[in-house]
């Protein structure tokens, strides 16, 4: 296991794997030493997935996904669901299961796919599954974390954990952008509510932020910005938008979150982290350290976003992991 020493701060340094849209691909069956997503990968404190693990939902797929998991050596591995890992998704695979998956359909399937994320083989392997919603851990570290995470995107090509473009999932009634229509069953906190939120995961990026599917075609959520501008967490990590790997220090615009109008209103400041792709190839991950013996970040005014998209657009596994240390609190202080 990955250890840290703890600064002479009441602060824990504490280490990240970051990785999504793994699309059933297993480090293990790489053998092009030029990948960085090849065996082994990095250790690390906690461990992170943010979705789609399979292509299409089915329980093989889920259950080469913990296979690899467990091969990583990280105490604590959260994992959230993506918009192809459909069986997940109860209500949408009831709709549109049969269709996706034909004479591989099971009505059962939602029910053994939980149970499989959920049971015993999960927990033994430290795997923990995230439903919508925040989360509180103690690490072995002795660190406290406070997770947001919501598997949920703005409906893409009709696939799973969908909703429309018009609705907010992510704010309050009066926290909303004009227009949109509120649905929040789990808002995401505000910054000074929640104490500090350390990491939000979700499936889908905010708008305008590594969301680019094409020049000047952001496709990630307005809402989700709107969120992120009142959680100010110090990492927010997603995948969803292959093209749209990379990493990026925002510092975080002054001012009433309801003047803000547009994405850009959202934002002060933003560094691009600058991937050295020799050294990811070496290492197997892009090492971003944003402790205070790094380039610290300011918590509350600064956010590290990630989007950690193992497979190009064309379904290749050649984009390499995040790995970032970050303090955090002290349980004793949480």
């Amino acid at each position: 296991m990955y250890t840290t020493s703890s600064p002479p701060t009441s602060h824990i340094k504490t280490r990240f794997l970051i990785l999504s849209d793994t699309h059933s691909f297993d480090p293990v069956h790489n053998t092009n030493n030029d990948a960085p997503y090849r065996l082994p990968l990095p250790k690390a404190d906690v461990l992170l997935h943010c979705g789609d693990l399979t292509m299409i939902g089915l329980l093989e797929e889920f259950e080469g996904a913990l296979s690899m998991l467990e091969r990583i050596d990280a105490d604590l591995k959260l994992v959230i669901a993506g918009n192809h890992d459909i069986s997940l998704d109860e209500p949408y695979y009831a709709r549109k299961g049969r269709y996706m998956q034909g004479k591989r359909f099971e009505e059962n399937m939602p029910r053994r796919a939980r149970e499989l994320w959920t049971g015993e083989r999960a927990r033994k392997a430290g795997v923990t599954y995230l439903e919508e919603g925040l989360h509180s851990f103690v690490l072995s570290n002795g660190a406290s974390l406070r997770v947001y995470a919501s598997p949920y995107q703005p409906a893409f090509c009709d696939f799973a954990f969908p909703y429309a473009r018009n609705e907010d999932r992510y704010n309050l009634p009066h926290q909303c952008s004009p227009g949109a229509k509120p649905i929040a069953e789990n808002p995401v906190p505000d910054w000074q509510e929640s104490k500090g939120v350390d990491v939000v995961m979700t499936h889908g990026p905010p708008a305008s932020v590594l969301d680019a599917v094409r020049p000047g075609d952001h496709v990630g959520c307005e809402h989700l910005m709107r969120a992120m501008r009142r959680c100010k967490p110090k990492l927010h990590c997603f995948g969803h938008i292959h093209e749209g790997w990379g990493a990026q220090k925002m510092g975080w615009a002054e001012g009433t979150e309801l003047d803000v109008r547009t994405p850009n209103d959202h934002v002060k400041e933003t560094r691009p982290i600058v991937v050295d792709q020799k050294r990811m190839k070496d290492e197997r991950a892009v090492h971003v350290d944003i402790s205070a013996g790094g380039d610290q970040l300011k918590s509350g005014r600064e956010t590290l976003m990630v989007n950690a998209s193992i497979m190009s657009v064309r379904y290749e596994p050649v984009q390499g992991p995040w790995l970032v240390d970050m303090d955090l609190e002290p349980a004793s202080n949480g």
